[in-house]
């Protein structure tokens, strides 16, 4: 019951700056809308103080993802090129669905195929994923000296929230709305590790559920995402009824296959966005199931513990967004 309530205020953060919507994170990728970029930013360097604050205190623990090289840098860039087509993140594309989009349902059939695809395949492209560095932090650097390690850590956070404020003085805009987003999101995820002793994650529902129904489960992968799949169901089912119940208190609630921003640059063929909203999703997910998570369960609940395998899979996501936003969506 609490990830159900855990995912639904993790919807309504999202809506407040409509960071779920397909023209924001396509926007992105153009390089023509940098809100998801500053609400990250912004939500890791809160995150970063607030939850190693609340570890060093003993009300909660690390959760660092090993560093795979192989899985890290490809599953990175496939994400992000998966990311810039779909125009959803594996947790934003159901927030969306509940406010009506038919593009992010078409996502997540490609997402749950993707999930599928990556279980069966796994034990022939193991070997791509390695090798296994290590779980890396600013922790396991330097906790066993806990002066260096706050006089380090709270300066790094503060570099993150002051990098967010940049890039928005830089963009000239006047929207402020990331601002309680991204300061929102990484309390939310603070009370995650407090209360479900996890963070925030999205990704792995995809192959959990996937493999269930087509009964893919008698295999190791199963039983290693088991435990986090089946908290993620409900968390994302919470985002699901926060985007419908906020969109039709809002009287934004609308049936629609093709976005302003799509149809700009792709035009308002629904036959086409079908197709590239599946193959989107099914990158999205075979990409994040290689690296281990996704934007909430890696870059932004990695980034606020400061894991390495976190913050190189940022750039590496970053890197494929914006190379595929550059000529997926080729400015005219």
């Amino acid at each position: 019951m609490s990830s159900l309530i855990f995912g639904f205020l993790f919807g309504i953060l999202l809506q407040s700056a409509r960071l779920n919507r397909f023209d924001t994170i396509s926007g992105m990728a153009t390089l023509e809308n940098f809100k998801v970029a500053k609400a990250i930013a912004l939500a890791i360097g809160t995150g970063v103080i607030l939850l190693n604050l609340e570890i060093g205190l003993g009300f909660a623990t690390y959760h660092i993802k090993p560093l795979l090289l192989g899985g890290i840098i490809l599953g990175g860039l496939i994400f992000g090129s998966g990311m810039a087509i779909l125009g959803y993140c594996p947790g934003t594309v159901m927030v969306s669905a509940g406010e009506g989009s038919l593009d992010a349902l078409v996502g997540i059939l490609g997402g749950l195929a993707g999930g599928l695809v990556y279980t069966l395949v796994l034990p022939s492209i193991s070997g791509l994923l390695g090798p296994n560095v290590g779980s890396y932090s600013l922790y396991t650097a330097f906790g066993a000296n806990p002066f260096l390690f706050y006089s380090l850590m709270v300066p790094t956070g503060l570099i993150f929230i002051a990098l967010a404020f940049v890039v928005h003085r830089f963009e000239k805009s006047k929207d402020k709305s990331w601002i309680i987003a991204g300061i929102g999101i990484a309390v939310l995820n603070t009370f995650v590790f407090y209360f479900a002793d996890r963070p925030i994650g999205a990704s792995t529902f995809f192959p959990y559920v996937a493999d269930t129904i087509f009964g893919v489960i008698d295999n190791a992968y199963f039983k290693q995402i088991t435990k986090s799949g089946s908290w993620e169901v409900p968390f994302l089912a919470g985002g699901l009824i926060s985007g419908l119940i906020v969109s039709l208190l809002r009287k934004e609630f609308k049936i629609r296959m093709v976005h302003d921003n799509w149809k700009r640059y792709k035009g308002n063929n629904y036959g086409k966005r079908v197709f590239w909203a599946f193959t989107g999703g099914f990158i999205l997910i075979f990409g994040a199931r290689m690296a281990g998570g996704c934007t909430s369960g890696h870059v932004i609940s990695g980034g606020m513990q400061l894991a390495a395998s976190s913050l190189i899979f940022a750039l590496f996501v970053f890197a494929g967004l914006l190379l595929t936003g550059k000529y997926f969506y080729p400015k005219k």
